[in-house]
């Protein structure tokens, strides 16, 4: 895990799920850097984030959707 602080001078833009209803339910916020994603625990932003590199998040996003197309059926 990493400290969104340490990323570097450039802001992080974070942002939730278009599945997200925004009642403070379980979801996870994220944000692109140069290197991939940080995802981070909505209600906790100023915590930690788990560091995703820009491969591992294309095939999460790729199964995501394809895991959606199948149970959408």
């Amino acid at each position: 895990m990493t400290h969104p602080s340490d990323i570097g001078s450039t802001p992080l833009v974070w942002f939730t799920s278009s599945y997200s209803n925004g009642s403070g339910g379980e979801c996870v916020e994220c944000a692109r850097t140069g290197a991939g994603m940080l995802v981070r625990d909505s209600k906790r932003d100023g915590g930690a984030a788990v560091a995703v590199s820009a491969e591992a998040w294309s095939v999460f996003v790729g199964w995501a959707h394809a895991r959606q197309r199948s149970t959408a059926s």
